[in-house]
């Protein structure tokens, strides 16, 4: 029951910060663990190991970017934690049946999903310049 409650503590860093370079040895530290009873305790529990977890969370996490904005697939690729885009897109392939430019081609265009005029989806959408003591008026 304790062990549960460590590997759960792992798995939510794992979702959490899945766009940081984790690695088993964290993981592994923030269930208080060793590397290789942590690997063996997460697999018996969740079925897969700690890194196919990882990188399933970063594949389905791509896959939404891909779904849902024009960002480029290299791009995409570094922003879920992923360091090659070669990896990546095998990754991709093996998980989804086909690359990620055509994963993303049998979706409509992102800019399909704004449903107001560019020019005021473009203006809310930048930062505004404030300070961190200004107040709104």
């Amino acid at each position: 029951m304790q062990l549960s409650r460590h590997l759960l503590r792992a798995k939510d860093l794992a979702d959490g910060r899945y766009f940081e370079p984790l690695t088993v040895a964290e993981l592994a530290r923030a269930a208080g663990l060793s590397p290789a009873h942590f690997s063996r305790e997460f697999r018996r529990a969740f079925g897969e190991s700690p890194h196919r977890y990882l990188l399933t969370r970063r594949l389905e996490r791509a896959a939404a970017l891909l779904r849902n904005t024009d960002r480029p697939v290299t791009e995409i690729c570094f922003s879920v934690g992923l360091t090659s885009l070669g990896s990546f897109t095998t990754s991709f392939r093996r998980v989804y049946g086909v690359t990620p430019l055509a994963y993303r081609a049998s979706f409509p265009p992102a800019r399909r999903h704004i449903r107001v005029p560019d020019c005021v989806a473009r203006a809310y959408g930048r930062p505004k310049n404030r300070t961190f003591r200004e107040v709104e008026a």
